[in-house]
């Protein structure tokens, strides 16, 4: 016989109403436009190779990277820099501008700090406030 999860959770005290299940109340539920924007954005940063390239982005200085100079930064072919540029231009995480022939990325953290805000926050604790799309800082979550 396999026990279940349902099987370790404890019982009702005797007495419970079949209605009151116990749960808790006053916590807060993430709207579904943010909690599909967060997805989005770790959906984006769910690779190796992605969150390289944000940290690698970031960290660089005047906050912009040519194309150019991450195939070898990073040790990955260009064909395969383009398909995670592109998953990161499309979840909002980096912007592209064109510059001449050259391609040049820039982290966008308006799309992170809801993220970041999400993930640092306390157990239990949802971020809400000011978490849009226009983007947050942690003191507004």
């Amino acid at each position: 016989m396999t026990t279940t999860r349902a099987d370790r959770l404890p019982a009702p005290p005797e007495g419970t109403a079949a209605e009151d299940c116990g749960a808790a109340s006053g916590g807060a539920l993430l709207a579904l436009d943010a909690a599909e924007r967060l997805a989005e954005v770790a959906k984006a940063l769910a690779d190796p190779t992605r969150i390289r390239l944000v940290a690698y982005v970031a960290a660089v200085e005047g906050g912009t990277v040519c194309a150019c100079h991450l195939p070898a930064e990073l040790g990955i072919s260009q064909p395969t820099l383009s398909h995670h540029l592109r998953r990161l231009v499309d979840a909002g995480v980096l912007e592209r501008a064109q510059r001449g022939r050259w391609a040049h990325y820039a982290v966008v953290d308006e799309a992170l700090a809801p993220f970041a805000a999400f993930v640092t926050a306390p157990a239990g604790v949802a971020p809400t406030a000011g978490c849009g799309p226009a983007g947050c800082g942690p003191a507004a979550c």
